[in-house]
């Protein structure tokens, strides 16, 4: 195992250089550091807990129980919080 960086030649399809550029400056960090990153993430993925769904007795999905009553109001509230 190294410890300290390697440098090392790679060749990258157009799409998956393009993808990690962009990935690259949306955060703000060198391509060398994306791709390091993606590669971690890859390597270590993370156990996602995918939320049981239920559904009515007609078959449509129900929303998640969260102990509060949606009425319009709320309705009303949430959609204008999402466009400010």
């Amino acid at each position: 195992m190294h410890n300290s960086p390697m440098r090392t030649t790679i060749t990258l399809d157009d799409d998956v250089h393009d993808f990690a550029s962009y990935y690259a400056r949306a955060k703000g960090i060198t391509l060398s550091a994306a791709i390091q990153e993606l590669i971690r993430k890859a390597q270590s993925p993370e156990k996602l807990e995918l939320p049981l769904v239920e559904f009515s007795e007609i078959g449509f999905p129900l929303l998640p129980r969260s102990g509060k009553t949606m009425t319009c109001e709320l309705v009303k509230q949430l959609s204008e919080d999402e466009f400010e």
